[in-house]
């Protein structure tokens, strides 16, 4: 089953660092964050990727590029020339297609351009600047028990500011930064059926908005409840929040 990621936004939130790299290539921990995303996916067995690229897509070009030539242990023959990768090479076994969706295109219309390189089956669509601890095969299973066309992750994300609890004036309980107790949030992390492309018009299309709306409407949209960890990159307090958990235990490093 194919992967489809889009990593072609702007990143205006993350200013300081997408002027000069697109958003999915901010790095948490020396690798981008859309290496780690692939690595989860990798572990649950899903390793066949289509990357949709817009601003600045050609980083992304030259990170793949130079990761399969010179990631990992290498052996160079001087006398020759020669530049070959060891046996013990530990890069991962991943086929990426790197695919050039514009600029400007909206969410909807990225994923839209996408589909000829996603095959003719079921096919899983993600956000490249967002970690989970989703369960990949039982979002799958989950997704072909209902016979829908699509099923959306919904995740409840991270509070922004410590949780209390009272009784009277005494605070009985703190709890920092906890999964908020109510509201459901779109997590991407996407099943779908092809027919689902059919829902989005144009380039212009935000998936966000008329797609998944029609979807809803049209009861062809079914929710995946996931109630671990989800976290989105959307601001520098994201970032270094990303940073703090993997130089401690990252929850979403399976691999």
């Amino acid at each position: 089953m194919k992967v489809g990621i889009l990593a072609g936004g702007l990143g205006s939130r993350l200013a300081e660092e997408t002027e000069v790299r697109p958003k999915p290539m901010v790095e948490i921990g020396e690798m981008p964050i859309l290496w780690h995303l692939m690595k989860y996916y990798d572990h649950f067995g899903f390793n066949d990727f289509v990357v949709a690229l817009g601003y600045k897509g050609d980083y992304i070009k030259r990170w793949f590029s130079d990761y399969a030539r010179l990631g990992g242990h290498l052996r160079v023959d001087v006398g020759v020339g020669a530049v070959s990768s060891l046996e013990d090479d530990e890069r991962p076994d991943w086929r990426v297609d790197l695919i050039e969706t514009g600029q400007d295109t909206a969410t909807g219309g990225r994923i839209k351009r996408l589909a000829p390189y996603l095959g003719e089956g079921t096919c899983m669509v993600t956000w490249g600047d967002g970690l989970s601890t989703v369960d990949l095969n039982d979002l799958v299973a989950f997704h072909r028990s209902h016979g829908r066309l699509a099923t959306l992750t919904a995740a409840r994300p991270p509070a922004r500011f410590g949780h209390l609890e009272f009784e009277g004036d005494k605070i009985v309980e703190f709890t920092e930064k906890p999964q908020t107790g109510e509201g459901w949030i779109n997590g991407a992390f996407f099943v779908f059926e092809p027919q689902v492309f059919d829902y989005i018009d144009g380039d212009d299309t935000q998936f966000e908005k008329e797609p998944l709306e029609r979807l809803a409407a049209d009861g062809e949209l079914m929710a995946y409840r996931h109630y671990d960890f989800w976290q989105c990159m959307d601001t520098i307090r994201d970032k270094k929040r990303l940073e703090e958990l993997w130089a401690t235990k990252p929850p979403w490093k399976v691999w």
